[in-house]
């Protein structure tokens, strides 16, 4: 079987039609991920800002435990 050499104007706008509609997909593909990135983006944002609050708490709690110590030591 020989390919065809000569695309008729019927074929060529079939071709474009499909060309496009294959953009499409891709174009919504792309938004919904788009969309899952930013949702991501906002939970991570959270997930920071719990740990930095963690972490200052920790550090508090270390702080006063160390001056209850040596103050105990020193008397």
């Amino acid at each position: 079987m020989m390919p065809r050499e000569r695309w008729t104007d019927e074929r060529l706008d079939h071709f474009e039609k499909r060309v496009d509609e294959r953009f499409d997909q891709v174009d919504e593909r792309l938004d919904r991920l788009d969309a899952d990135i930013r949702e991501l983006r906002v939970a991570m944002t959270g997930v920071q800002r719990a740990m930095l609050q963690g972490f200052i708490a920790m550090c508090t709690v270390m702080v006063a435990g160390f001056t209850a110590v040596f103050g105990a030591l020193a008397l």
